[in-house]
């Protein structure tokens, strides 16, 4: 094998589909407004009290201009369409034109934790109620988890790699890592990296609830009045996360690619650290989790105290949360106290396998704005007192570096650090 060209990857472009709107500018402004967008599900009905989800509002794919009705037919899998208009926009926001030059170095990795499980939710239905030839020759592909973005490349026509990193709910991550790492060592020029996640079905909501993983709204609970408040990372009265839907994608590139092309670097893949805890299938170890975040620091050629601000797993699970924060303890010490921590799923939920693109967009355009976001919805735990999270509102904040953490079951950890331009 060739020797890797060690070449520094820059983001140049992003997009996003969340809780807090379909695009990155509705996302961005409300998420800057303290807003949260979780709200009791629609997508489908349930009787489970773990009723309070993250929908796209205003989502709709039959009025995008690719699709037609023999394709929404066809592609029941709601994580295709949405993959295609997410890399579409994440394209034209990064500036890049798709041609014979850059068609051919240009990949896609999009992660997912649950892929077309939609789809074949609608195919059982039907063999059930109306025979096996009304399963549709279309269940298999649908299901696969490159197929989103290999339909993203038939519609834009970049011709690199394209796979799915199957890391859970650390899989945006992942995506974006491998799509480093490949540019980096010459495999691509760019790259479309990101997750997606189209979860909100009965069966996953009440499978979640059935784990104890989400929270329950009961009549007492604060959210019981008012959704928006289910999701509360690091608040002494979190009960579970909220599922969620979402996407984001980032156009990653080699920075001399990107300047020779016109694009604007508006951040860096600066380290990544990644491995696996060997440990339990939903808590996590604290002792690799450590070991990965200090591997991202490490591989970013960074000290802990270069780290400016910190983008949280933060899930507002009672475990989970305690434990990342054990963490950060023993990496960053008593400098922890003077380090803002935002945790994104106060607001948009847990969109599992997109969930750390979506985080991963969100850290990087607040960077591009000099802020932090904030952490809603926050009551003080006495036993996390010691931890700067950003509450209610987003910060005024200049900062040159942030870490953004994410875990998923099966003990998969990959922290991301990422350095402003």
């Amino acid at each position: 094998m060739k020797a890797p060209h060690n070449r520094k990857v820059v983001i140049v472009g992003y997009e996003v589909a969340s809780a807090l709107g379909s695009t990155l500018g509705e996302t961005w402004s409300r998420a800057c407004a303290g807003e949260s967008g979780l709200r009791r599900v629609t997508r489908c009905r349930t009787d489970s009290r773990c009723n309070v989800v993250g929908e796209i509002p205003d989502w709709n794919p039959s009025t995008l201009p690719f699709v037609t009705r023999k394709e929404e037919t066809l592609w029941d899998a709601a994580y295709v369409f949405l993959t295609m208009a997410v890399c579409q926009r994440a394209l034209t926001h990064a500036g890049l034109e798709i041609d014979a030059q850059t068609g051919p170095r240009t990949g896609c990795l999009i992660g997912s934790a649950l892929n077309g499980t939609d789809a074949y939710r609608i195919a059982t239905t039907n063999y059930q109620q109306f025979g096996p030839t009304k399963v549709s020759p279309y269940l298999l592909p649908n299901v696969c988890a490159n197929l989103p973005a290999g339909k993203a490349g038939m519609l834009l026509g970049f011709t690199g790699p394209i796979f799915s990193p199957q890391g859970a709910c650390a899989s945006g991550n992942h995506a974006i890592g491998l799509g480093a790492r490949m540019i980096r060592d010459g495999d691509c020029d760019f790259m479309l990296a990101g997750g997606v996640e189209t979860c909100v079905i009965p069966e996953i909501i009440q499978g979640f609830s059935n784990m104890l993983a989400t929270i329950k709204i009961k009549p007492a609970d604060r959210a019981y009045d008012d959704p928006r408040q289910a999701s509360r990372p690091f608040s002494v009265d979190r009960k579970g996360f909220v599922l969620a839907e979402g996407a984001a994608v980032l156009v990653l590139a080699a920075e001399e690619t990107a300047a020779a092309y016109g694009l604007t670097p508006l951040a860096e893949v600066a380290g990544i650290g990644w491995n696996s805890d060997a440990h339990h299938f939903t808590r996590p170890n604290g002792h690799t989790v450590t070991a990965a975040i200090r591997a991202a620091i490490d591989d970013a050629e960074l000290q802990p105290d270069d780290i400016d601000a910190i983008n949280a797993h933060g899930t507002s699970t009672p475990t989970g949360d305690s434990l990342e924060a054990t963490c950060l303890r023993t990496v960053f010490g008593d400098r922890l106290a003077a380090i803002p921590i935002s945790a994104n799923k106060s607001q948009v939920g847990h969109s599992l396998g997109a969930s750390a693109a979506i985080e991963a967009v969100l850290a990087i355009e607040a960077m591009q704005h000099g802020i932090v976001l904030p952490t809603v919805n926050h009551r003080l735990d006495p036993s996390l007192a010691d931890l700067d999270v950003v509450p209610n509102q987003s910060r005024d904040h200049v900062h040159e570096h942030v870490l953004s953490n994410s875990f998923g079951f099966g003990g998969t950890n990959c922290c991301i650090v990422f350095r402003g331009r």
